[in-house]
């Protein structure tokens, strides 16, 4: 169960039946990192007196949520990736919230119309291109990716990862079923090495001369920015915000629900509420090199310095409602083989 120790965040390994609700207490279930979560939970503590426990969960959110059914301690569920947040509210698993001030800080694409998730911050789905070997202005849009321009120039990890999957899903949105796959398969031929890796793994190859072009999250540039080793991979790209040629930039979210047996309803709402105020916002982004979606906020000085872009408009439940047909095509068109 949900271990008693002197600092209000912790994770549990184990956790096999439900632990008493406190009147004055509140548990996460979590895929996001204690280094990230900490400073919120710290400062969501100082700031209301209610102790918050956490369970850092590598995998099986889920599976965990419906073994322990109506007897769960989880009152509240992190996570990033819009296909993570819509599989919980699909297993029947998350209650709707109904917030004034949730509602004023979160904007409508990213948030689920029915009241289940909210999104916490956003990260664009960029694109890393060689200082030295691509002009300014090459890459515009995302489906400049499929001009022959770019044969044996692109890397990218797995087609099926869950980001990639969500930019397909974008580009269904976009351009239909057909047109997606048509992208699809003309990335594929621009490929110059089997889809691999990460993120990361792929700024590393521009580095080294294997590939030109990148697809990734911005918040990996911060990352490797921090990172001895990998500062000069970062240093050997521009960030370019592509958009789509009738809409803006794709981004994807790290989110947060309320689970539908949350012991501890209020405190959890207060909880949510905090996470979406300018405050909380601020310190969520810099955590991670991620972009803060309340009204009024800013993301960090970093972040900030590698340029400006207008996000896609379409909801983020509308992405996820594609997600089964663009894995579908990217298997179909074989991108990983």
């Amino acid at each position: 169960m949900f271990s008693k120790i002197k600092i209000p965040l912790f994770a549990v390994m184990a956790l096999t039946t439900a632990t008493p609700a406190l009147a004055n207490e509140v548990n996460i279930y979590s895929y996001r990192q204690p280094e990230l979560i900490k400073p919120l939970t710290d400062a969501f503590t100082s700031k209301t007196g209610i102790t918050v426990n956490v369970a850092y969960l590598a995998k099986g959110m889920i599976e965990r949520l419906q073994s322990e059914g109506d007897r769960s301690p989880a009152d509240i569920l992190l996570t990033v990736d819009i296909s993570r947040l819509a599989a919980v509210v699909d297993k029947k698993l998350t209650q709707p919230v109904e917030s004034v001030v949730l509602d004023t800080n979160v904007p409508e694409q990213y948030k689920d119309p029915d009241g289940h998730w909210y999104g916490l911050t956003t990260r664009a789905r960029i694109v890393y291109a060689s200082k030295d070997r691509v002009a300014e202005g090459d890459i515009t849009t995302y489906e400049d990716l499929a001009s022959p321009k770019w044969a044996g120039r692109i890397c990218t990890r797995s087609g099926t990862h869950a980001y990639n999957v969500a930019l397909t899903s974008a580009m269904v949105e976009n351009h239909g079923e057909a047109g997606a796959k048509a992208w699809l398969e003309g990335v594929k031929a621009n490929l110059a090495r089997r889809p691999q890796g990460n993120d990361r793994a792929q700024v590393k190859a521009i580095w080294a001369g294997e590939c030109d072009v990148a697809v990734g999250n911005t918040y990996y540039m911060g990352k490797m920015l921090a990172d001895e080793e990998q500062k000069a991979w970062a240093n050997s790209v521009n960030v370019l915000f592509p958009t789509f040629e009738n809409g803006g930039t794709h981004v994807n979210i790290s989110g947060v629900a309320m689970t539908k047996s949350a012991p501890n309803r209020d405190n959890a709402l207060k909880l949510m509420e905090f996470l979406t105020s300018p405050l909380a916002q601020e310190i969520y982004a810099k955590a991670n090199y991620e972009y803060p979606i309340a009204p009024g906020t800013s993301p960090d000085p970093l972040v900030a310095g590698w340029g400006s872009f207008t996000a896609d408009k379409v909801n983020l439940m509308t992405l996820a409602s594609h997600r089964a047909m663009a894995l579908r095509i990217t298997e179909e068109v074989d991108f990983d083989g």
